[in-house]
């Protein structure tokens, strides 16, 4: 209970803070942690986990770490590191089949949607530019959710890249009240969505406070995706979820659902560095399972998130701080 009433908004209210950033950011032993959540800082070292991840039959969705990005050229970085990392992409195992082993996410506010001036119009620009490369590729993009504040923004871009792209991926919230009319309108003929709980620190009025009735929530999004026409991605580590989308795909006892899909018409993914041995033994079942990697320096907003998710993963970090641990 303290975890979830203090610990979490605490964590979830130091990812925006500078000041904190640059405390976190500077201890040589949170670097040691950081490790375990993300895939290194340089372009050879996510694709050298992805190549790892494919030969584990695995697929890979891979981000470039930023967001909050208020300096055009900055944005304009961004995409040319994605542009680059889609050529090396080019090289690696690709896959005949309908499913692309290979995605990029990307945050639209690394790619300018926070500029003051004309922040929509240049990530849809940017976005754009990038699903060209990775349709050249072979390659999937999944448009990744920030808080609340963007999100017309952020489906307004996705629907636009859905023109030229129908592909392209978008990722959506339970914990927001909205949500699942969300899925309603965005769960049409060869869409991808990406269902996960949310990370965000949000009001009150527009997300669930409370964790069971996120769980709730939650499980009435994934009913509505998997009786949609589309393709699901259950991003979730939570054992209760997991088991809530398997009923879709097998027979359990007691269960009142039919069967409604086949494991090749929905994935599921987890973040690198969480329940490893799960996401094993899920492929090892027949799932398509997707782990999502995030790399670059810009990694500290992502990990803070990460340290409130699950008390685990908090745990982990201040046994860093234990005897010997270097600053």
């Amino acid at each position: 209970m303290m975890f979830t009433t203090v610990l979490r908004p605490a964590l979830l209210a130091a990812s925006r803070s500078p000041r904190v950033e640059k405390t976190v950011t500077g201890m040589t032993s949170t670097r040691k942690v950081v490790r375990r959540f993300v895939a290194g800082e340089t372009e050879e070292q996510a694709a050298t986990v992805t190549e790892a991840l494919l030969a584990s039959g695995r697929y890979a969705s891979i981000d470039y770490l930023g967001e909050d990005t208020t300096d055009i050229e900055r944005a304009r970085a961004t995409v040319s590191h994605y542009l680059s990392l889609l050529e090396t992409f080019g090289e690696l195992p690709g896959s005949a089949g309908a499913v692309r082993p290979l995605e990029v996410s990307l945050k639209l506010s690394a790619l300018g949607q926070s500029l003051p001036r004309d922040g929509h119009a240049i990530a849809l620009e940017h976005a754009h530019k990038i699903c060209t490369a990775a349709s050249a590729a072979g390659v999937w993009v999944t448009v990744d959710a920030e808080d609340h504040t963007t999100t017309d923004s952020t489906l307004s871009v996705v629907r636009a890249l859905r023109e030229d792209f129908p592909w392209v991926g978008t990722v959506l919230q339970a914990y927001l009240l909205r949500t699942e009319g969300d899925c309603r309108d965005m769960a049409g003929p060869g869409s991808r969505i990406r269902l996960c709980k949310g990370a965000y620190r949000e009001p009150a009025g527009v997300a669930y406070p409370d964790r069971d009735e996120v769980d709730a929530s939650y499980l009435r999004c994934l009913d509505i995706l998997m009786n949609g026409q589309g393709y699901p991605m259950v991003a979730t580590h939570d054992p209760v979820m997991l088991e809530a989308a398997a009923r879709y795909i097998r027979a359990v006892p007691g269960n009142d659902l039919e069967v409604r899909r086949e494991p090749d018409r929905f994935e599921f993914q987890m973040l690198y560095g969480i329940r490893d041995e799960e996401q094993r033994r899920l492929v090892a079942e027949g799932a398509h399972l997707r782990t999502y990697v995030p790399y670059g320096d810009q990694w500290y907003g992502y990990f803070m998130r990460r340290l409130a998710e699950r008390p685990a993963n908090l745990a982990f970090f201040l046994r860093s701080f234990g005897p010997g641990a270097r600053r």
